[in-house]
């Protein structure tokens, strides 16, 4: 409840003044055009959650080289947000907010001399209305089929605005001796680990 009011008393302090139609009701304010603030999207890779997960999933793998960074922007909403949750050597929560640019700028260098391979383990979906919670836990490598270097789990919030699905957020943090992944994350269907 206290959430809602929060919500509610923010989208009312950024709207504009109210505009009224010919006879004196409040009109609706248009809704941002997010497409037009990103990269054209692959119609497959927004069509549907498994699609867009997958998509995220497949531009940021390769050998090492460029990667495709306009098709990740066309996957986010302008203002999303990637943030790696992770832990300090002595313990204490270290939290990593990056921008989808921060994201590419880093990375984007990273992956330029180094091979990157990330496939999803397990992946699990809830969806109510037009948003979707996803978590997909993940197998990083420098080469397909090397054992993994690092395992985690991303959690993405997704938005259908009717036309597409769209990339609100990713949470992740990675495995540790402390942190392993849950016994249901770090299977994959075919019951392989």
């Amino acid at each position: 409840m206290v959430l809602a009011l929060a919500a509610a008393s923010v989208a009312q302090s950024s709207l504009p003044p109210a505009a009224t139609d010919t006879r004196g009701q409040v009109a609706a304010p248009a809704a941002p055009d997010l497409s037009s603030q990103v990269p054209a999207p692959r119609a497959d890779d927004v069509k549907s959650i498994d699609a867009l997960v997958h998509a995220v999933y497949d531009v940021i793998s390769g050998p090492a080289g460029e990667r495709d960074w306009n098709r990740f922007r066309s996957l986010f909403v302008p203002q999303a947000r990637l943030t790696k949750a992770a832990e300090a050597a002595d313990g204490s929560a270290v939290v990593r907010l990056l921008t989808v640019d921060d994201f590419v700028s880093i990375v984007g260098k990273a992956v330029k001399d180094e091979s990157f391979f990330e496939n999803p383990i397990v992946t699990r979906s809830s969806t109510y209305g037009r948003v979707a919670q996803v978590f997909s836990s993940y197998e990083s490598r420098h080469a397909p089929g090397e054992k993994p270097f690092q395992r985690g789990i991303n959690g993405f919030q997704l938005l259908n605005d009717g036309k597409r699905w769209w990339v609100l957020s990713i949470l992740w943090d990675q495995e540790r001796p402390d942190n392993p992944l849950p016994p249901e994350f770090s299977r994959d269907p075919s019951g392989n680990k």
